[in-house]
C-alpha cells in the first residue's frame, strides 16, 4: 500500500514533466555541443554525422517498439494495481529488446556502407558518415537497453533517474569528444570516429548504472533465469500486447524517419549547402519542440495509469489540458528562435548562404511547431490509451502523400528548394495533428486499453498462481 501511495504521488503532470524536460534539454544540448565541436573540425563532418544519425534514429525507433509498448502496458497494469504483471512485462521487454538489438547490431556492422549509399552523399560526407555509422550501429544494443530500462523506470514514476543517468552520460560523452577531436592528453585526433567511440563508452557506463537503479528502486533484477520462470503462455500474451501497441507506434515512427531519409535524398540534389542548412536548423528546432515532447511523454504515462484505473473522463481532460499548455509554450519559443535565428546559426558557421536560408526556415517554423505539438501530445495520449493503429495508418498516408510528395513538388519541380521542403513539413504536421484531435474527441480510444480488457484474466491468473504456491 505504501509503495502504491508513493507511486500515485509521482503520477502528476508537473512531477513527471520537469525531469523529462530537463533530460530532453540535456540530450539536445549535448547534441548541439557535439555539432558545435565538429563544426570546428569540418562542416562535412557535421553533415556526415547528421546523415548517419537518421539511421541511428531509425534504430532507436525500432527499439522503442518494445520499450514504448511495454511502458504503456506497465503503466496500465500499475493503474489497475497489478504490480506482478507489470514486473513480468518489464523482464520480458528487456530480454526481447536485447536479443533483437544484438541482431540489429550485427546487421549494421555488415551493411552500414550500402545503407548510406542510398542518400547520394558527396564523397567527403560519405566517408565521415561511414566512419560514424559503423561504430554506432555495431553497438546499438546499448541504446536498446538504455531506452527500455528508462521507459520502465518512467512507467513506475521514477522519471528523475533516467534524467540523472543520461545527464551524466552526456557529460562523459562531451569529455570524450573533446579528447578525441582536439587530441587532449596526447590522444590521437580521431574526429568523427572519436565522437562515436566516446558515445559508445559513455553509453556503456549509463546502461550499467540503470540496471542497478532498476533493481534498487523498482525491485526488478534482470536475469535469463527469471524470464524463463514466467509461463510461456504469459510471455506470448505479453509480447502480443507489446506488439499491439508498440508495433504500430514504431511503424509510424519508422515511416517518418524513412520518409526523412527520402527527403534528405531530395535535399541533397539541391546542394550540400542545403543539406548542411537542414541539419543545423533541425538540430536547433529540437529546442522548440522539447517542451511539447516532454509534456507528451508525461501525459502518456498519466493516461496509461488513468486508463488502467478506469478513469477515462479524467484521461480525456488530461490530454486537452496538456495540449493547450504545450501549444502556447512551443509557439512562444518558435517566435524567439525566428527572431534570433541568424545569431544562433552564426555560432556554427560563417557561411552566409546557410545563415540566410536557415533564418527563413525558422520563420516557417513558427507555423510548423504548433502543428507538431498537436502530433506529439495527442499522439502520445492515443498511444497511452492503446490506440496506436490509427496513428500508423494516418502517418503512412500523410508522410508519403504530403511530406515526401510535396517536398519533391515544391522543392524540386517548383524550384522553392529547402523552403518548399519546410512548407511540406508544416503541411504534414498540421494534417496529422488535426486528424488526431478529431480522433481524441471521438473517444474511440476508450475501447483499446490492454489492462481493462484483461481484468478478468488477470484476476483469475493471480488466483491460480496463489493456489499453486
Amino acid at each position: 500500500m505504501e509503495r502504491q501511495a508513493a507511486l500515485d504521488k509521482r503520477i502528476t503532470l508537473f512531477v513527471l514533466t520537469w525531469p523529462i524536460l530537463i533530460e530532453t534539454f540535456l540530450r539536445m544540448f549535448m547534441g548541439t555541443i557535439d555539432t558545435f565541436m565538429l563544426s570546428g573540425y569540418s562542416d562535412y563532418a557535421v553533415t556526415g554525422v547528421g546523415a548517419s544519425n537518421q539511421y541511428v534514429s531509425i534504430l532507436i525507433l525500432l527499439f522503442q517498439m518494445v520499450s514504448g509498448g511495454a511502458g504503456i502496458i506497465i503503466a496500465q497494469y500499475l493503474g489497475a494495481k497489478n504490480s506482478n504483471k507489470a514486473s513480468n512485462v518489464a523482464l520480458v521487454a528487456i530480454m526481447f529488446n536485447l536479443v533483437f538489438a544484438v541482431l540489429i547490431s550485427a546487421i549494421m556492422f555488415a551493411f552500414s556502407e550500402k545503407m548510406l549509399m542510398i542518400m547520394n552523399l558527396e564523397r567527403e560526407v560519405f566517408l565521415f558518415s561511414k566512419e560514424y555509422l559503423v561504430i554506432m550501429g555495431s553497438f546499438s544494443f546499448l541504446q536498446a537497453l538504455n531506452i527500455t530500462i528508462s521507459a520502465i523506470l518512467r512507467s513506475y514514476g521514477h522519471v528523475k533517474y533516467p534524467m540523472l543517468v543520461n545527464m551524466s552520460v552526456n557529460v562523459l560523452n562531451i569529455m570524450g569528444n573533446a579528447v578525441f577531436i582536439y587530441g587532449l592528453y596526447g590522444m590521437p585526433v580521431l574526429g568523427v570516429k572519436g565522437v562515436a567511440i566516446a558515445t559508445v563508452g559513455s553509453q556503456t557506463i549509463g546502461v550499467l548504472v540503470l540496471f542497478v537503479i532498476l533493481k534498487r528502486n523498482v525491485g526488478i533484477s534482470f536475469s535469463l533465469t527469471k524470464v524463463l520462470k514466467i509461463p510461456k503462455v504469459e510471455i506470448n500474451d505479453i509480447l502480443k500486447s507489446i506488439y499491439k501497441i508498440g508495433g504500430p507506434s514504431a511503424g509510424e515512427a519508422l515511416s517518418y524517419n524513412t520518409a526523412q531519409i527520402v527527403v534528405t535524398s531530395i535535399i541533397s540534389t539541391i546542394g550540400t549547402y542545403a543539406l548542411t542548412t537542414r541539419f543545423y536548423v533541425y538540430s536547433l528546432m529540437f529546442y522548440i519542440m522539447m517542451f511539447g515532447l516532454a509534456t507528451a511523454q508525461a501525459t502518456q504515462i498519466m493516461i496509461g495509469h488513468l486508463i488502467g484505473a478506469g478513469k477515462k473522463d479524467e484521461a480525456y481532460k488530461t490530454c486537452i489540458r496538456s495540449l493547450k499548455l504545450s501549444i502556447m509554450v512551443s509557439f512562444f519559443v518558435a517566435i524567439v528562435f525566428a527572431i534570433f535565428g541568424k545569431t544562433l546559426l552564426g555560432l556554427f558557421t560563417e557561411d552566409m548562404n546557410i545563415i540566410n536560408l536557415g533564418s527563413i526556415l525558422f520563420i516557417i517554423t513558427i507555423i510548423l511547431e504548433p502543428g507538431r505539438t498537436f502530433n506529439l501530445v495527442i499522439g502520445h495520449s492515443l498511444k497511452g490509451a492503446g490506440d496506436a493503429k490509427y496513428i500508423l495508418i494516418l502517418g503512412l498516408l500523410s508522410m508519403w502523400l504530403v511530406l515526401v510528395l510535396m517536398s519533391y513538388v515544391l522543392g524540386i519541380v517548383m524550384g522553392l528548394g529547402l523552403v518548399g521542403v519546410w512548407i511540406a513539413f508544416a503541411a504534414d504536421e498540421w494534417l496529422r495533428g488535426i486528424m488526431m484531435l478529431k480522433r481524441w474527441k471521438s473517444r474511440k480510444w476508450e475501447e483499446k486499453a490492454v489492462a481493462s480488457k484483461e481484468e478478468n484474466y488477470i484476476t483469475n491468473e493471480d488466483e491460480l498462481l496463489q493456489t499453486v504456491n
